[in-house]
């Protein structure tokens, strides 16, 4: 196994994604994990992940500098790639300009990282700190334009330190590089996958419920829905689901949900119908964290009041995937900085009367769907893209009222019927249509208009931790566009949302 050292890097969890890739199971684990436990996991390799902080700040994550005296092979990046600097005895500084972005990497040594790579490679820097003096036996094996000690190694310890982020798809062979410190360096064997993953979740889910019962929220996605089987295989009919009509979802969902879930789940479903008591909360409610937070404290009063039905109901289970902690609060205890909450992990009161399960955590989206196609949930409910918890009150900006809920209902129906009909569902991580809170001049039938803007997002991305706008054809958007001003009352422009994650979010809100 390979032990992560979580320092707080938005990219962390990409580090122990591209572990998994290669069938290698890894843990991840704080800063202050105690030298003695390290120890106890004997890892085959340590990775010390990249974080927000420097060095040198007064509240900066740690490690205890006896990981380097354990004999394991240890790749620090970014930060951690400091870290490692800083406690063997070399020093880093302020860089005087901070290098954010591609650059392209200068390989001096084809040492075991870059293993029969080119002299030239592009990279994903992001940082603010550098070396100034190398620890003793390290040498420099890459360098940028601006930062000399890209890459270092000290060959007899197995040290290795990478300045730049291999986890990011933005740096071109870095799953190569992971993949050679894994099999190189440390000499891992390929042992984990999906079914070993379903085998030891099942054991888990069985252990902690034992003979008591869950309640789960069940909205029809592929989280929820391999969440829910899962649980299922583990628990059987003590899992009871519930689906939640909140009036925030797109067009006919609720209708064609219940016919998949009965056809394709033998559980127990119960359909509820509250969606005046979503649309009253969030009447006049403009601030994007306080819907999610309004909505998710929501669902959890419905669950309750479900549970408090059910008897011996204990837990609470959600369909909770790691970019949703990553992004919401520090998973594991790290440090990492809070990008927006979600309604899974945000929006949950202090004190619950449900304990919570969440078998998905540690997971991504694409290992997800592979885990639901090795349940042999159906392939339709496995390949559905993504929708938001909040559902289209996130994709509305400003108010959510009925008027423009029926707005982007239709719009959003267009844009996915016309995606569908140009075979690129599939090949996109998620497209959708949001509700932008402005009006616009516009000129229908030789009258004046004054109507609302509809966004269309469409990305591509394999985890949602980085995302690029997709290229859709002129040809597609031109029909899009056309549809939603000539069919849906109340619109008269559309654009289109070429941002790339980062420096955008997938969603709007």
């Amino acid at each position: 196994m390979i032990l992560i050292i979580d320092f707080g890097s938005q990219f962390n969890q990409l580090i122990a994604r591209r572990v998994r890739e290669n069938e290698v199971y890894c843990q991840i684990e704080p800063a202050g994990f105690p030298l003695e436990k390290i120890a106890a996991l004997k890892p085959e390799g340590i990775i010390l992940s990249g974080g927000p902080s420097s060095i040198y700040e007064e509240n900066s994550p740690k490690i205890d500098p006896g990981i380097f005296e354990l004999g394991t092979p240890v790749l620090g990046i970014c930060y951690g790639m400091h870290l490692m600097i800083h406690a063997l005895g070399g020093k880093i500084s302020r860089a005087p300009k901070r290098e954010y972005g591609f650059a392209t990497l200068e390989i001096r040594q084809n040492e075991p990282i870059f293993k029969d790579m080119d002299s030239r490679i592009q990279c994903w820097m992001s940082h603010g700190d550098s070396t100034d003096i190398l620890p003793s036996g390290f040498t420099v094996t890459a360098s940028t334009q601006n930062t000399e000690f890209a890459a270092i190694a000290n060959f007899d310890k197995k040290f290795y330190a990478l300045q730049f982020h291999p986890e990011v798809e933005h740096t071109v062979r870095g799953t190569e590089m992971i993949r050679n410190f894994l099999f190189d360096v440390c000499g891992c064997q390929k042992s984990w996958n999906m079914g070993s993953f379903a085998a030891g979740a099942i054991d888990q889910i069985q252990q902690s419920v034992k003979d008591k019962k869950v309640v789960m929220g069940l909205s029809g996605g592929v989280d929820s829905s391999v969440a829910a089987l899962l649980i299922h295989k583990a628990i059987g009919k003590n899992l009871h689901c519930i689906f939640v009509d909140n009036g925030l979802l797109r067009k006919n969902e609720k209708e064609n949900l219940e016919q998949s879930l009965t056809a394709n789940l033998d559980m127990n479903i119960l359909f509820v119908d509250e969606r005046r008591r979503f649309l009253d909360a969030l009447k006049d409610v403009t601030d994007p964290e306080k819907k999610r937070k309004i909505i998710g404290k929501l669902f959890i009063d419905v669950f309750e009041a479900e549970a408090a039905k059910i008897k011996d109901a204990e837990f609470l289970g959600q369909g909770t995937l790691y970019p949703d902690i990553i992004e919401s609060k520090s998973a594991f205890g790290g440090p990492t900085s809070i990008i927006k909450s979600h309604h899974n992990v945000g929006g949950l009161p202090e004190k619950m009367n449900l304990k919570l399960i969440e078998p998905l955590q540690l997971l991504f989206k694409d290992e997800v769907r592979a885990l639901g196609l090795e349940l042999g949930l159906n392939e339709d409910l496995v390949w559905r893209q993504p929708f938001p918890g909040p559902g289209l009150a996130i994709r509305i900006m400003g108010a959510v009222s009925e008027e423009r809920l029926s707005i982007l209902k239709e719009a959003d129906s267009i844009l996915l019927e016309e995606i569908r009909g140009a075979g690129l569902y599939r090949e996109l991580w998620q497209s959708f249509a949001v509700l932008l809170p402005v009006k616009s001049v516009g000129v229908m039938g030789d009258k004046r208009t004054y109507d609302s803007c509809i966004a269309i997002r469409a990305v591509t991305s394999k985890d949602a931790m980085t995302a690029d706008w997709a290229r859709l054809p002129h040809e597609l958007l031109a029909k899009i566009s056309s549809r939603i001003i000539n069919e849906v009352d109340g619109v008269n422009r559309v654009v289109f949302d070429i941002t790339s994650k980062p420096p955008g979010t997938i969603e709007w809100e």
